[in-house]
């Protein structure tokens, strides 16, 4: 039995099973919305959005051209946004690149500051140290992770770090090699997480913010089931666990997370998909609640997001519910500063369609509130200023 696209489908029982936690919310009222999304169609670059915490959306056009900036990242002033330009070759030289921008606050448009090799093909993720001083980025098709360090301008220099993966896995189509799919850090900024879906491996690293350096950590990974491919990692606020959802087994893999040691040990492995799915499918972005309550999880091709409910004691999750409503080929999505709202990037469906959270029970709601924009693949909010 194929699922209703408009229902939200509940696992009987499950309603406030989580603890209740005061909500990370955010103070601001107003936030400019990026999007970044790919430019081989209509799309021509990073597109701007204003966001009211309640529930409005409204476009404000392009914020700058640039060239697949399929991921972004924001400096922890505000004051600058940097993206990946996912391609396979930059100035004749096998390897993407990073772009920074400087972030108007007064109309949100983006003005391009510089951009360097990413020291690998195809970056497709990328995040800013919390003290500020480097943008991390993993490259999907060079096998590598790179540290590029950023000036007091806010401009990118060339990569001071380059970490090259090694080896294969056992789908020959997309485990042939390495893939580092994202680089995360972890709340203290000692560590550096990486996802390899190319060697079903989660990388731990550690990081060193004055030099921007990455070296291995002991143990130097965590291995997930053969043939899943580990793609996009969160943490859950309490520090205690975390999470990587496998994009070719649609699945996310639960951790224990050791702070101190930068150790992860698997808890748990959970489908992201209903019993009687057989179609094909493949996993995106994976998000914790700020109130560590839920997780939500991107399926792409069975075109929903997946919601969880967390045992904030084990970290154990369990699936309670699943909605399709308005969703196509969701990649990233982000849950909005106020933690009411849940905005998805419906790469298919050149739109981010906008759903309400229930806080109690999980439940997401669509909303009116939506807009259209060419090929949306990532959503980050910054403040407005007052």
């Amino acid at each position: 039995m194929g699922i209703n696209r408009r229902e939200f489908i509940y696992t009987a029982g499950l309603f406030g099973l989580a603890a209740q936690a005061p909500l990370a919310f955010g103070q601001a009222q107003r936030y400019w919305l990026y999007v970044g999304t790919y430019t081989s169609g209509k799309s021509k670059g990073i597109y701007l959005y204003e966001w009211s915490t309640d529930g409005k959306l409204r476009s404000h056009g392009l914020a700058a051209e640039s060239v697949n900036p399929s991921f972004l990242a924001i400096h922890p002033n505000r004051r600058f946004l940097y993206a990946v330009g996912e391609v396979a070759s930059l100035e004749g030289k096998r390897t993407g690149g990073v772009r920074a921008f400087t972030i108007d606050p007064a109309t949100g448009r983006l003005r391009l500051l510089n951009q360097q090799p990413s020291a690998g093909a195809g970056p497709c993720h990328l995040t800013v140290d919390p003290v500020g001083r480097h943008v991390l980025v993993a490259n999907y098709g060079g096998g590598t992770v790179a540290v590029l360090p950023i000036d007091q301008q806010g401009q990118l220099r060339e990569p001071c770090c380059v970490v090259s993966h090694q080896g294969k896995s056992v789908n020959p189509k997309r485990q042939e090699a390495p893939h580092p799919h994202s680089v995360n850090l972890d709340a203290s900024g000692r560590f550096a997480i990486v996802a390899d879906l190319g060697l079903d491996r989660v990388y731990v690293y550690r990081y060193d913010a004055e030099r921007g350096e990455l070296k291995a950590n002991d143990p130097p990974f965590a291995s997930v089931a053969a043939g899943a491919g580990p793609r996009h990692f969160a943490f859950h606020p309490s520090g205690k666990f975390a999470y990587v959802i496998n994009e070719l087994a649609n699945t996310v893999t639960a951790f224990h997370w050791d702070a101190s040691q930068g150790v992860l040990r698997e808890i748990q492995t959970i489908s992201t998909l209903p019993q009687d799915f057989s179609g094909t499918s493949y996993t995106a972005e994976v998000l914790v609640h700020p109130s560590g309550q839920w997780l939500f999880g991107s399926n792409r091709g069975h075109d929903s997001l997946s919601v969880f409910c967390v045992d904030t004691s084990s970290g154990k999750l369990t699936l309670v519910g699943i909605v399709s409503d308005g969703i196509r080929w969701p990649r990233n999505f982000n849950i909005d500063p106020s933690g009411r709202f849940v905005l998805v990037a419906s790469e298919r469906g050149d739109n981010i369609v906008v759903f309400e959270l229930n806080a109690k029970t999980g439940e997401l709601k669509r909303l009116a509130s939506e807009e259209n924009v060419p090929t949306p693949v990532c959503l980050k909010f910054v403040p407005i200023a007052a």
